[in-house]
């Protein structure tokens, strides 16, 4: 065996860390726009030495190696800290601003931020500004309005400091970021990546999707989530131009992508859907459209292809291994339906595997499983959860699929969102798709719930498209027409609204929490009139 240990030299030479993307791309591209946020826009060098700065300051006053908490929304301000962070070589601590206070006061104790970087808007809400102040850590505030913020401002942090690249120890497997999970079975779980493990998906992904200098790209995600923010690393690392939008209003991102030429939008089903209800609109520059969290119905495939771009693709991943994972071309294979995940993109490998940890050959569903360098460190202070996600050298995903036709991953469903009914299994998703395939469907969530005769019923919770003629029975029909006998809902219901997540994924822990107590009246009366 040839013995070459690895000095501290080669570790400088052969480096791989987050913020170097930035700064490579700013050395190539200095004078080419590298963020548009409303009217700032930010070139490579504006944004490679603002970072710096912010890098330079974090290791005089708090050094490297600790967590950094950041309660911020899309904002230029945003993109400057998250990479003065890594270039400073801490570790990210990004916050969904969704949550409840108690849960965010979970994550940035049980993450042991050492200071936490946060909106001043978002810092004046008396709940956050109270659970801020028992941290007792510093504050560095973003996207400053008032002459009288209390506290360090980012611009404050960043004056005086050296634009050149912080000259920090950096090792590709320490940890770069811990990201939490949505918690919805229980306390959030923190997912360790490291500058590896994340600077491997953004690699795969400028090869899978083939991002350029030249492209513009979509912000509309919030960058707290593991999809936007490998988007934007991505896009930073070829030297294109990332576009922030604050939420998600059709008619200014309608507006947006026209104005800005945009060449690549990264979005849900629902959002496609929105900026195309408006009849007129095209974009001519868009190269590239992405989906994600759903499956698209074939109708809405065919009108993005008529009037954005045939280059359609569904890009999968989780916050335990970085997005994207798998990518499915839905015009390449129009006899697939809507629930294939496709193959595997160049950094990662994907399996379909039993519960003894035998791998499983086309046609036998099994639970989908990766391994390759953008897999998570593991979970923070729970080994025993790590244990679990890694058991049998793969990381297990918790979704259930099945190698089909053509070599491409069938997803069948998520494991805990499978309903077992009568002896059989039921995907929710099929169910979803099916509804959703109805002209006046707007969204649906399908989940299980108690019955006693079935054990579970399947359950459709459906939003009709505004005006819309709907009834139950329609719906019924409808599903008889496209699904098997004990795929059909058992019940169904409409409603104004899904509960999501900031990312658009259904929340269907609360839709079993919300309608039990319904599901059991109406199958109990059932049941006594039978």
């Amino acid at each position: 065996m040839i013995d070459m240990p690895r000095t501290q030299e080669l570790q400088r030479i052969q480096r791989v860390a987050l913020g170097d993307f930035v700064h490579r791309s700013a050395l190539k591209f200095p004078k080419r726009t590298a963020l548009v946020d409303g009217a700032i826009r930010l070139s490579y060098a504006e944004l490679d030495a603002r970072s710096s700065r912010f890098g330079h300051y974090l290791q005089s006053t708090i050094g490297s190696g600790q967590q950094i908490g950041m309660l911020c929304q899309n904002s230029a301000d945003m993109v400057v800290a998250y990479n003065g962070i890594h270039k400073s070589g801490n570790v990210w601590v990004p916050v969904n601003l969704k949550l409840d206070a108690a849960t965010i006061a979970y994550i940035l104790r049980h993450a042991e931020v050492s200071a936490v970087v946060v909106d001043e808007a978002f810092a004046a809400v008396p709940e956050i500004a109270g659970l801020l102040n028992k941290l007792g850590v510093p504050l560095i505030l973003t996207m400053v309005a008032t002459a009288e913020a209390v506290g360090t401002t980012l611009a404050q942090a960043e004056r005086g400091q050296e634009d050149a690249l912080p000259d920090a120890a950096i090792d590709g497997g320490q940890p770069a970021l811990i990201m939490y999970t949505s918690g919805t079975t229980g306390n959030p779980k923190g997912v360790v990546h490291s500058h590896v493990s994340v600077a491997t998906a953004t690699l795969g992904s400028v090869a899978g999707f083939g991002y350029t200098e030249r492209d513009v790209a979509s912000g509309v995600l919030p960058l707290f989530h593991c999809a936007q923010h490998t988007l934007a690393a991505t896009v930073h690392a070829a030297g294109g131009c990332l576009v922030l939008s604050r939420g998600f209003v059709p008619d200014d991102i309608r507006a947006l992508m026209l104005r800005e030429k945009f060449t690549a939008f990264v979005g849900l089903p629902m959002m496609y859907a929105a900026l195309l209800a408006d009849p007129g609109f095209h974009c001519p520059s868009l190269r590239l459209a992405v989906y994600a969290m759903a499956p698209i119905p074939k109708p809405l495939i065919a009108q993005i292809a008529e009037r954005l771009t045939r280059n359609v693709m569904l890009a999968t991943g989780q916050t335990e291994i970085y997005p994207p994972t798998m990518t499915f071309q839905p015009l390449m294979h129009p006899g697939l339906d809507a629930n294939y995940w496709g193959i595997s993109l160049i950094h990662n490998e994907t399996a379909v595997m039993d519960e003894s940890g035998r791998l499983l050959g086309p046609g036998e569903p099994g639970e989908i499983v990766h391994r390759g360098a953008n897999v998570m460190l593991g979970y923070f202070k729970d080994p025993d959860a790590t244990a679990a996600a890694q058991r049998f050298g793969w990381h297990h995903t918790g979704d259930l699929g099945m190698w089909g036709e053509e070599g491409q991953m069938m997803f069948l469903d998520r494991k805990k969102d499978m309903v077992k009914t009568g002896g059989e299994n039921v995907a929710s998703v099929k169910v979803e798709a099916a509804l959703l395939a109805h002209p006046a469907v707007a969204g649906v969530g399908v989940v299980g719930l108690p019955h006693p005769r079935w054990a579970e019923a399947v359950c459709a919770f459906v939003v009709k498209k505004p005006d819309a003629a709907l009834t139950e029975a329609d719906l019924l029909a409808h599903c008889r027409e496209h699904l098997s006998g004990f795929e059909v809902p058992k019940l169904i219901r409409f409603i104004d609204a899904l509960p999501a997540t900031a990312t658009g994924k259904v929340r269907k822990n609360v839709l079993r929490e919300q309608f039990a107590e319904t599901a059991a009246e109406v199958f109990s009366k059932e049941m006594n009139a039978l």
